[in-house]
């Protein structure tokens, strides 16, 4: 059985891949919206509160994903993701920031021609699809009207502000565990903002930390995933304030 993906961008990879052959890919362009702080300076993420960093310009998600989002941290799993899904080099695949999300993500062919999948930022679209591959269904909401959306845009992401990015690549580069040992690290710090134990910055400084100090062993089984993540999670939680062991709204780790 075919594994097929419903996330809008590799749903979008995906069907831009279709009727190709898979060694003519140049590259992968995946897109990110760039989250609520792509232009924030970079002293101005210190002070970021929760719902700063749950006010996303264009998705309505659940807050664990969306803080994703904020950090570009998504954009670093769905990197790892694609790297897999699509059988393609890491250096192959590439992110570029497209904040209006109507272009959910790119394929270049070595010929130099790049196929787009477009449609409004509604998930019920490649859910559809994927659950009725390789038909199409009638879509009954909202369709997309250029003539409306005026202006797209694109730029890079910036790997300074967005550390989360690098961090993914190098757990990806790594091998092993260290994807795992990166998205573990992620759930606990996340949490922890999101209850106010550490600030939004904090987020990429104890993932770091993580990859550090947890060995990315082979990943020879499900059993050593179970384990390093358990480990990892157990290694950040021992990281963060007392309060937030404790389950109550404390300080903010500085």
């Amino acid at each position: 059985m075919p594994l097929l993906p419903v996330d809008s961008e590799h749903s979008a990879i995906f069907q831009c891949l279709e009727g190709h052959k898979r060694a003519q890919v140049h590259r992968i362009l995946l897109t990110a919206s760039g989250g609520p702080f792509r232009q924030t300076p970079q002293e101005g993420l210190a002070s970021v509160t929760v719902e700063d960093a749950l006010n996303h310009p264009t998705w309505k998600m659940g807050a664990k994903i969306t803080i994703d989002s904020a950090t570009l941290m998504n954009k670093g799993l769905e990197i790892i993701e694609a790297r897999w899904l699509f059988d393609v080099q890491s250096s192959q695949v590439q992110v570029v920031v497209h904040p209006q999300s109507i272009i959910h993500s790119m394929v270049e062919y070595v010929d130099g021609s790049v196929i787009a999948q477009l449609g409004v930022a509604d998930m019920g679209i490649p859910i559809l699809y994927a659950l009725n591959h390789p038909d199409r269904l009638p879509w009954p909401d909202e369709r997309l009207d250029l003539t409306k959306v005026g202006a797209l845009t694109f730029e890079a992401p910036d790997p300074v502000r967005f550390p989360c990015l690098r961090l993914a690549r190098e757990a990806l580069s790594a091998g092993g565990c260290a994807p795992a040992i990166l998205n573990a690290a992620n759930e606990v710090a996340v949490a922890a903002f999101l209850k106010g134990h550490v600030r939004f910055i904090q987020i990429a400084d104890l993932i770091a930390r993580a990859l550090d100090r947890v060995s990315p062993r082979p990943l020879d089984s499900i059993e050593t995933c179970v384990d390093v993540d358990t480990e990892t999670r157990r290694l950040v939680e021992s990281w963060l304030p007392a309060a937030a062991a404790a389950g109550s709204p404390g300080r903010v780790v500085r």
